[in-house]
């Protein structure tokens, strides 16, 4: 099956250039501030961004399992990284890189893909809302041409002081900066609101970004700008030699360990929310995780920052009508023709600018919509999860803030220790595909329930019962209502019967 799958993605090539075509034009519109913006959010310089930025697109691009997900340094990772760097310097992030690297291919080789779409999606959405919290914060800092401060309580803290700071009547930097900032903010705000359907997929983060550069161009502006070489070669550079001692050190490799984890975990959960947008080649996602491992070994090599599989350039890769692969591949030589060829343009791009599309990002990641979710279909628990998770991210670290998010997801199953087995059986009844579920259907056996699901044939009757079902957890609830919603949408007959409790977990009942 994943032979025909690659045939037709291949042969796709020529058929569907022009979409193709096209489609990479829009990512590389939407990427170009993004890549920029996340690398100043990580704490490095902006060209650490693209070189992601251009490896995600052009090396990834063609490993990927994912033919339409788009790779690249991703909000997600930004906190990580900035703390990291903080602490050790950039030298040191390049050798955690190639580890981390070498950690996702041996995962995927090891087919281990399955294992992280398990992780529950509370942890996972309470992480990236506090990641959002922490980018908004400290790009706030930003927004007035500062830098911001080593950890989210001191920059929140900072916060009244940078307000109470502005005086209407001394337009310096400090305000200056803010009012391109606000300017960014706004056009992103205003576009999205107000955008004629004939430009939908034209990117509000590129008009905030031109808008706020047009301005401190044409009044020359005294406000700080980002700074990119003369030449793109120069961030290519490879390392000298002795670049993996830093290896030796233990806080080295639970970075490499964590920045693995999470990068993978984003990258998996943003292929299964980018299948549900089409109906072409679905996602290898054992072949995903290798191929972001060379991704992020090669970030390694060249110390660039991590990257993941991103959700806002795959959604607009998809809306913008991409077919294969082809698509993703041209957006990365698109950022690499412009860096190579027009870097004056973009040392005219002020930092503030940036920083407010950073802010407008992040403040997208706190969505409060899915823990309300959580709680009104799951209970208290799974709210508490998210909740926990969030709040230790922001006050604390993320590692701290996932690895507890974690051991209380463990907590759903302890009710069932003593049966935890799932047991899947298919059979053919008429026209129809038959799943019988026995157990209880949990995180544990989530994979194996998964791989099932998958192998099921398109167009063809199907149903599940959960009769047999005594338990079922919210992240193998969030599983298979999101995996039902995918067969229904494209129009395949699917009924799932079972007892009153487990459907409602489903929200198939009141």
């Amino acid at each position: 099956m994943t032979g025909a799958a690659e045939t037709a993605d291949a042969g796709g090539f020529s058929r569907f250039f022009a979409r193709d075509f096209t489609a990479s034009i829009v990512v590389f519109l939407v990427a170009m501030p993004l890549c920029m913006g996340i690398a100043i959010a990580s704490g490095v310089p902006p060209e650490k961004g693209l070189v992601t930025g251009i490896i995600g697109g052009i090396v990834v691009g063609l490993l990927a399992g994912s033919p339409l997900q788009v790779s690249g340094p991703a909000a997600g990772l930004a906190v990580i990284v900035f703390e990291f760097v903080r602490d050790n310097g950039l030298s040191a992030l390049g050798p955690v890189l190639v580890l981390a690297g070498a950690l996702q291919l041996l995962a995927g080789a090891a087919r281990l893909g399955g294992a992280f779409r398990a992780i529950s999606p509370a942890v996972v959405h309470g992480m990236l809302a506090g990641i959002g919290a922490l980018i908004v914060i400290g790009q706030f800092h930003i927004l007035f041409d500062a830098k911001p401060l080593s950890n989210g309580i001191d920059n929140l803290a900072m916060m009244p002081a940078r307000v109470l700071g502005l005086t209407p009547f001394d337009l310096r930097s400090t305000e200056l900066a803010l009012m391109l900032g606000l300017l960014t903010i706004g056009t992103m705000m205003a576009w999205e609101k107000l955008k004629p359907a004939r430009l939908g997929l034209l990117p509000g983060a590129l008009l905030g970004v031109l808008a706020a550069t047009f301005v401190a161009w044409a009044f020359s502006l005294d406000v700080a700008r980002i700074s990119v070489p003369d030449s793109i070669a120069a961030a290519f550079a490879l390392p000298a030699g002795g670049y993996l001692e830093t290896l030796t050190q233990g806080s080295m490799i639970v970075s490499a360990i964590a920045i693995a984890f999470i990068a993978s975990a984003e990258t998996l959960l943003s292929a299964a929310a980018v299948d549900r947008m089409h109906d072409g080649v679905r996602t290898d996602y054992n072949k995903e995780l290798r191929a972001q491992g060379v991704g992020n070994l090669l970030c390694g090599v060249f110390n660039a920052l991590p990257m993941t599989g991103v959700i806002v350039r795959s959604s607009a890769n998809v809306q913008a009508g991409a077919r294969t692969r082809l698509s993703t591949v041209l957006h990365g030589a698109w950022i690499l023709g412009f860096v190579a060829l027009l870097p004056f343009i973009l040392r005219e791009v002020p930092m503030a600018a940036l920083g407010g599309v950073l802010v407008v990002t992040g403040w997208k990641l706190v969505s409060l919509k899915h823990v309300r979710h959580l709680f009104k279909v799951h209970g208290y628990l799974p709210a508490l999860i998210w909740t926990a998770t969030f709040v230790l991210v922001v006050t604390t670290d993320l590692l701290t803030g996932v690895i507890a998010g974690l051991v209380l997801s463990a907590f759903e199953i302890v009710p069932n220790l003593r049966n935890l087995k799932l047991q899947v059986a298919e059979r053919v009844v008429g026209d129809t595909v038959k799943l019988e579920l026995q157990g209880a259907a949990t995180f544990v056996g989530l994979s194996k329930l998964l791989g099932v699901l998958e192998q099921l044939p398109p167009r063809k009757p199907v149903h599940v019962d959960l009769d047999g079902v005594h338990a079922m957890d919210h992240t193998t609830a969030e599983m298979l209502t999101e995996w039902l919603s995918r067969r229904r949408l494209r129009g395949d007959d699917v009924k799932i019967t079972g007892p009153a409790p487990i459907l409602k977990s489903l929200a198939l009942v009141a």
